[in-house]
């Protein structure tokens, strides 16, 4: 057996480490041009020519649980594709929604910003019924998100493209109730999967039918946010902040907007990160699977050929 690693986001060493303890009789190497056909490739963001070359794998492995950069490419013909269910980046991502959800019901920002001045002003309560928190993407994430929301009591929606139900959540799906679902939120946390149909989604048609004051959270991708309708939408009044974690160009370039504007909370791609150990684990005993016979769609983290949200 022989599996290639793709990844130039991460070292590459302790990852080679457990596969070949793992397979010791496999030759698991870094992928280089022209490398012999394998039977598996664990890639993130791989250049093309890897999947040109690679036309006898087995299956293709994904270092994450978003695809949409590998979905760019032109896929192998035939060959199942695997993604990162959770490793450990459902809690990640619950415990930074939350904290940014309630960062901003309970004006943290502006009580930091006073306590710099040596000011002492206590913010005056709200009421969490005037908070309700939209989540757009019903997926892994964006369940372990609303059940963490549930335990602040905050009323919460739901929007995917497809219907889910989901206790303490009233739930929309699909274009026909996208405005309906916008209509009732006031904090917009966006997880949605970076597909032709909701790349741009978060513009100022789609922001500006939220609560007045309404507050994004987006945590999925920046090429979902026209980023200069949110820079209109907070200059208006109409929105009266975000936090943003992902953005159109990373690392986000100096001279942006966004580093600047006081209502705008960054945070460097860091809300979930990929945990190694638990992403190897999983992928070794999905190559044991297929090694003994199993179906790819009856394997965790098969991706169909059109993503679901």
């Amino acid at each position: 057996m022989r599996i290639l690693f793709y990844d130039l986001s991460s070292q590459a060493e302790p990852w080679l480490a457990q596969l070949r303890a793992a397979f010791p009789q496999a030759q698991v190497e870094l992928w280089q041009s022209g490398a012999a056909p394998a039977d598996y490739a664990l890639v993130w963001a791989p250049p093309q020519q890897l999947l040109d070359e690679q036309t006898a794998l087995k299956a293709l492995f994904n270092i994450g649980a978003g695809v949409d950069a590998l979905m760019q490419r032109r896929l192998p013909p035939g060959v199942p594709i695997f993604r990162i269910d959770d490793a450990g980046m459902a809690v990640q991502m619950a415990e930074y929604v939350c904290q940014a959800v309630i960062r901003h019901f309970r004006g943290l920002d502006r009580v930091q910003a006073d306590a710099r001045e040596g000011r002492w002003q206590q913010p005056k309560p709200l009421r969490r019924s005037d908070f309700p928190v939209g989540v757009m993407g019903l997926g892994v994430l964006g369940q372990r998100v609303l059940a963490a929301l549930r335990v602040f009591e905050f009323p919460l929606l739901g929007w995917s493209r497809t219907p889910h139900h989901l206790d303490g959540v009233r739930t929309y799906s699909g274009p026909g109730q996208l405005n309906e679902f916008l209509a009732g939120t006031r904090v917009l946390v966006n997880l949605l999967p970076l597909t032709a149909e909701t790349e741009n989604i978060l513009n100022g048609q789609t922001l500006s039918q939220l609560k007045p004051g309404g507050y994004l959270i987006n945590v999925a991708r920046g090429r979902h946010l026209v980023d200069e309708d949110l820079l209109a939408l907070l200059a208006s009044g109409q929105l009266s902040g975000a936090t943003l974690d992902v953005f159109r160009q990373e690392p986000l370039p100096a001279e942006h907007p966004f580093w600047r504007h006081p209502a705008i909370t960054i945070t460097p791609h860091t809300s979930a990160r990929t945990l190694r150990d638990e992403s190897v684990t999983q992928i070794i005993a999905k190559i044991h699977r297929l090694q003994a016979g199993d179906a790819p769609h009856s394997i965790g983290g098969w991706v169909k050929t059109e993503l679901r949200y």
